[in-house]
Formats: C-alpha cells, sequence, structure tokens
C-alpha cells in the first residue's frame, strides 16, 4: 500500500528558522530609512503610551487620501484599561486591540457600512474579567465580539481533554479551553511603523507571549498593515517556537461577520474542493443549502462546515461572503499551504442572540486538538522554528467589486468537482 504523507509533514515545508529575541526597545526594524516608528507599548522598557495620533496633516505621504491612527485606553465596565488602535486610511477604518491579542474589533467604510456583527457582548472585555476555564472551557465566550480575533497558540477547538507530558515526563490529562489562549493574551510590544512614498504602509505590529513553565513556549509576530485609500486590511503573522525542544502549534483566523452583510439570502462562495458536517447537526438537510443563509430565527443551533479548497498554481486561493443583492461583500485571499483547512460557521439565530458567521481558515479544523492530531493535522515545530501566515480580508463595496470578486473565484475552480460528504468528520 502506497504510504500517506500526514497534512502536518506537509504543512512543515512551511517553517522557516526565526530567532526568538523580541526587539531590543528602540531598535529600528524599519521597511525604510525614512520610515516613521512610534512604540506604544513595551513591557520590557515598562512604557505604555495612553493616546497618541499622527496623520496626513502631520505627514506627508505624497497620496490624495487623509489618513489618521490613534492610540487611546477604554473606560468603564469590563473594557476597563483596554488598549485600542484605531487605523483610518480614508477608505476603510478599523480597530486593533493590542491588550486581546491584536484582534480587529469591527471595521467601517467611509460610507458607514459596518463590519463585524452584534454580539451579546458589547464592550470590548478586558482579558481580567474573562475565566477561560468556565462553563466547562466556554469561557471563551465571555468576551467574543470581534470581526476577527485569532485562534491558537497552542490548541483551539472544542474544549476537552487532551494529554502532554508534566514536568516529570509522564502523561498527564489537561482540560483545553474553547479556541485556545492567544485571543486574550496582550502584546508585550506594540509599534507602528509608517512607511513614505511609494510604499505608503501603515504598519502596526504586537508581539505576544504564550509561555510557562514546563509547558508552551509559543510567541506570535503579528504585522497587520495597509495602506491610504485601500479596501484590505493585511495580515502577516508569524508564531515561533520559543523552546529547544519541539512544539506542537495550532493557529486559525476567525473572521465574523452579521448584519448588515449577513441576512436572508446572503451567500459564501468559493473553491470548494470537498466540504463535509462537523456533526449530525450540520449534516441535517443531506447538506442543501449549506453555503446560503437564513433569516435570524431564535433558537437556532449552529451549523459547522469542514471544507478543503482549490488554490492557484502558488497555492493562493479566496472566498467570499455576498450579500443577497450582490453589491456588497468581503473576500479572504490567502495560501492553502499555510491554511489548509478552512472552516464554515453558521449561527443565524435571533439578532439579540448573536446572529452571525465565522470564515475561517486555519492550521487545523477546530476539533479537539487530540482527532486533530489523529487526522495528521496539527503542525508540530522544531526548536526555533516558526510558521508563517498570512491573510487579506478585502472590503468589496459595489456590485463591480462583488462580481469581480466571483469571477477570480470562478477561475480557481475551473473544471474542478467540489465532493459533498454527508458524513460527519471522524477523524
Amino acid at each position: 500500500m502506497k504510504k500517506l504523507v500526514p497534512a502536518c509533514a506537509l504543512l512543515m515545508a512551511s517553517l522557516l528558522l526565526s530567532s526568538c529575541q523580541l526587539p531590543e526597545s528602540g531598535a529600528k526594524k524599519m521597511g525604510s530609512k525614512n520610515a516613521i516608528e512610534k512604540t506604544l507599548i513595551d513591557s520590557g522598557e515598562n512604557i505604555r503610551v495612553e493616546t497618541w495620533s499622527t496623520g496626513s496633516s502631520k505627514v506627508n505621504l505624497e497620496t490624495p487620501h487623509e489618513w489618521k491612527i490613534s492610540k487611546s485606553v477604554l473606560h468603564g465596565g469590563r473594557q476597563e484599561n483596554v488598549d485600542v488602535v484605531d487605523v483610518d486610511n480614508g477608505v476603510l477604518r478599523f480597530r486593533i486591540v493590542p491588550t486581546r491579542g491584536m484582534n480587529i474589533w469591527d471595521a467601517h467604510t467611509k460610507d458607514g457600512f459596518r463590519l463585524g456583527w452584534n454580539s451579546p457582548v458589547k464592550e470590548i472585555v478586558h482579558p481580567g474579567f474573562v475565566n477561560l476555564d468556565t462553563r466547562g472551557g466556554l469561557g471563551w465566550l465571555e468576551g467574543f465580539g470581534e470581526m476577527l480575533n485569532r485562534c491558537g497558540l497552542a490548541s483551539f477547538g472544542a474544549p476537552g481533554i487532551d494529554v502532554v507530558p508534566s514536568n516529570t515526563g509522564a502523561p498527564t490529562e489537561v482540560t483545553l479551553g474553547l479556541h485556545g489562549k492567544i485571543s486574550y493574551l496582550p502584546a508585550s510590544r506594540c509599534e507602528v511603523i509608517i512607511e513614505p512614498a511609494p510604499s505608503r504602509k501603515i504598519r502596526i505590529r504586537g508581539y505576544i507571549d504564550e509561555t510557562m513553565m514546563f509547558g508552551t513556549q509559543l510567541r506570535l509576530v503579528s504585522e497587520i498593515w495597509t495602506e491610504p485609500g485601500s479596501s484590505t486590511i493585511h495580515f502577516e503573522d508569524e508564531i515561533i517556537n520559543l523552546a529547544d525542544k519541539d512544539q506542537e502549534m495550532q493557529y486559525l483566523y476567525h473572521c465574523n461577520f452579521g448584519q448588515p452583510l449577513l441576512d436572508e439570502g446572503t451567500r459564501f462562495i468559493a473553491p470548494v474542493k470537498k466540504v463535509f458536517p462537523r456533526d449530525a447537526r450540520a449534516a441535517e438537510g443531506g447538506l442543501s443549502g449549506w453555503d446560503v443563509y437564513g433569516p435570524p430565527q431564535a433558537g437556532y443551533t449552529e451549523q459547522v462546515y469542514l471544507m478543503s479548497l482549490y488554490g492557484d498554481e502558488n497555492n493562493q486561493t479566496e472566498t467570499m461572503l455576498q450579500n443577497k443583492a450582490g453589491d456588497r461583500g468581503v473576500s479572504l485571499t490567502f495560501s492553502t499551504r499555510e491554511l489548509p483547512h478552512f472552516t464554515l460557521w453558521k449561527n443565524t439565530t435571533s439578532l439579540n442572540d448573536g446572529y452571525v458567521t465565522g470564515i475561517e481558515p486555519g492550521t487545523s479544523y477546530p476539533m479537539l486538538r487530540s482527532i486533530e492530531r489523529k487526522g495528521g493535522r496539527v503542525p508540530v515545530l522544531k526548536g526555533g522554528q516558526s510558521y508563517k501566515a498570512s491573510l487579506g480580508i478585502n472590503v468589496l463595496a459595489d456590485a463591480a467589486a462583488v462580481e469581480a470578486a466571483r469571477k477570480r473565484i470562478a477561475a480557481l475552480q475551473g473544471d474542478r468537482k467540489t465532493t459533498v460528504d454527508k458524513e460527519p468528520l471522524s477523524k
């Protein structure tokens, strides 16, 4: 019998050796020698800038678009002491939360169209008010309200039991919480880099450590960037094994959209190679209409569909969420080599209960880590190695942009068929 290569072995092709040292305070990591850099947070130097701003009125990037970037601290309720970086590139405005894993809380277009969703959680909750272990490991939901949050780094997916080596090396059962810890870990360092023409990139870089003695030693270096006048938010992330020994890692972008983009008749479009249900609930109806959304429905129970996607000759792919009218949408662009497993989460419950869908490329499916490990879908980093992943969130502001994305996705699909497997994931 021909020996099959586990998915995690294929993923290891993307691993790159990387230095594990946090840059020294004041170190110039410039894309250009004339770039402007501002350190907003640095735990090593005990730095926290509470308020700061700059923009086109102060810095000339030789662009007709007015732009601005500012830093503030939230107060009141459970959002007390949360750091926020607000980026406005003249076409798109979005909020980055260094206190919450460099997540994106929401985004707005110039004409006021909001991307994100209306969560029952109204505040940007500080991690200090969240107990990840509550409700059997579902505490992650106590602050869940972002447009984009990362899941990982040691694990993500359903809560449950896994077995890891203890400090004595003996196998020990541990309880893993929903979607891991990274979404509730604050950045140890956050900096802004503004590159002059012709690049004109506005970069926000954060460093977040998920570490413990006798356990996980991983670092996320997250760089979020855009350009004046752009309708795209770019993510360039690196997960680094800070230890000398091998470590597993998992990583997923949880991109969440509700009204006004999500409504009855909204459609998910992608170059799908294979789609199958996560469980019996998702398998109901034989997957009929799995890619179309219904109206808000009180008491709706989530449905989750797992899939693999086609890419181009460079492994690049694109997915889209398109409204019923076809004049608004958002697309995700990413590499199927870096993020080979894709999840679609449908939660079309009532508006007050969180009417939302999740568009989620990742290194694994959101199952128990033990299931993903058995299926060969958990990457392993050698000591000092790193794993890189990138993502583009592209706002499609009119019918022409939606149609152009639809044509790109159709070209990726070509005449290749989509396999619809009605059996839930077993391994």
